[in-house]
């Protein structure tokens, strides 16, 4: 490969890699591509060389594949909005990447051969589908989204995967305050049940008047939050059962493929009325309260106080339900009672190694894994594999269409 920035080559990506970029290979490196489809012949040039791999711009497309679509947003591209990376591809095939990435990641990081991961779960709408959303100021003073390289803040008038409810409250929301840096805007199953959390560079509330039915919260920067007007949280309805979210807890941002996760993890655990539950971080309870619901007794691990405070209400008709505020590995340090099955839902950065060795102490049967990165969970499969456990298999969801991340429910099993 010529190392000159400048000098371009012609490329065909076999594979899509973890992170959204076509993988391909040229005088034997590895090069990386954002905006192709793995057997598109594109003419392309390195933009950042990184010894044994390099990343690639396409400057033209030579071959293009047939599941290549004409992206609908006008911020969708090089150099513009980064909250999408895979407008440009045909949804079913969307579905099909997701499920190659968690193969890849169970394969060549888990070290398992031949790992058994089902076709990824499509959402019901693979547009409009977000219950909430992170907008960044811009220099200008308007809203918008991080670009592609991190380089500048990308204003946005509309978001195409922004709930049209949402939309609508962005467009008329009009803010001019120059200590806010950042502004969420959020929905409940409602559509009448709008919050806006605001994030400022000073911690200080400002001044506000609005018109719009509307709630507003301010979350400080210790990630404390402040009701301003209106509502301190929204409402879901999952189930049939209402979930109170207080701004600055944790709740999926695709309410009905939520609804399958919850289903696939009650399926997964195959309840009995006598066995005791164990749920670490557990948020606002939604899986609790579906565990309690069908097992003797559970108990919910949580370490942000205000999620704390709303699973106390949305559990509160249940009285085999426990809730424990606290780091996970401290709580698990101090469990000395035996649980039969296991429910994990860490955030992106997967398990620490104090969790996986005090989950691994207690020995349940079983472990039901739910993810939203597969490397980490491929990390952490092969982690419990030291502790005599074994992955059963992995069902993925597709709860962010139009990128590359993806959900998995993966049940683990002790040997």
């Amino acid at each position: 490969m010529e190392s000159a920035l400048d000098n371009t080559f012609v490329l065909t990506p076999d594979r899509m890699a973890h992170g959204g970029l076509a993988l391909g290979r040229y005088e034997g490196r590895i090069v990386f591509v954002p905006y192709v489809l793995p057997g598109e012949t594109v003419r392309a040039r390195v933009t950042e060389e990184r010894g044994k791999f390099a990343f690639a711009e396409a400057v033209e497309i030579l071959k293009p594949s047939p599941d290549r679509v004409q992206p609908p947003c006008p911020y969708f591209g090089p150099g513009q909005c980064g909250g999408c990376q895979w407008q440009y591809i045909a949804y079913p095939k969307q579905l099909e990447f997701k499920r190659a990435v968690v193969l890849d990641q169970l394969q060549r990081i888990g070290k398992i051969e031949s790992p058994i991961v089902h076709p990824t779960r499509p959402s019901p709408s693979p547009w409009n589908y977000r219950a909430y959303m992170t907008f960044t100021t811009a220099a200008e003073g308007m809203l918008g989204f991080w670009s592609d390289d991190n380089s500048r803040v990308v204003p946005v008038e509309k978001c195409a995967i922004l709930h049209p409810a949402l939309n609508e409250v962005y467009e008329q929301l009009e803010i001019d305050a120059p200590n806010i840096e950042r502004v969420r805007f959020q929905i409940g199953t409602d559509p009448a049940d709008c919050m806006v959390i605001l994030e400022t560079a000073d911690d200080l509330a400002p001044e506000l008047e609005t018109d719009l039915p509307i709630s507003i919260n301010l979350l400080l920067s210790d990630n404390e939050p402040v009701n301003l007007i209106g509502s301190p949280f929204v409402t879901y309805h999952i189930l049939g059962r209402d979930f109170r979210v207080t701004a600055g807890s944790f709740f999926q941002s695709n309410p009905p493929v939520a609804e399958g996760l919850v289903e696939e993890v009650l399926r997964r655990l195959s309840l009995r009325e006598d066995e005791v539950i164990l749920d670490l971080f557990s948020g606002v309870g939604l899986f609790t309260a579906f565990i309690a619901e069908r097992a003797a007794f559970v108990l919910s691990v949580e370490s942000y106080p205000p999620a704390v405070t709303d699973a106390e209400e949305n559990l509160a008709d249940l009285e085999n339900a426990e809730l424990v505020e606290g780091t996970v590995e401290a709580v698990l340090d101090d469990l000395d009672q035996s649980f039969d099955k296991v429910v994990v839902d860490p955030p992106r950065t997967g398990l620490s190694q104090g969790c996986i060795e005090g989950l691994s102490r207690l020995a349940p049967s079983l472990i039901v894994y739910v993810s939203c990165d597969p490397a980490t969970l491929a990390r952490d499969v092969r982690l419990f594999a030291k502790h005599g456990y074994q992955l059963v298999d992995v069902q993925p969801f597709d709860m962010f269409p139009q990128t590359f991340h993806v959900e998995c429910v993966a049940s683990i099993q002790r040997v």
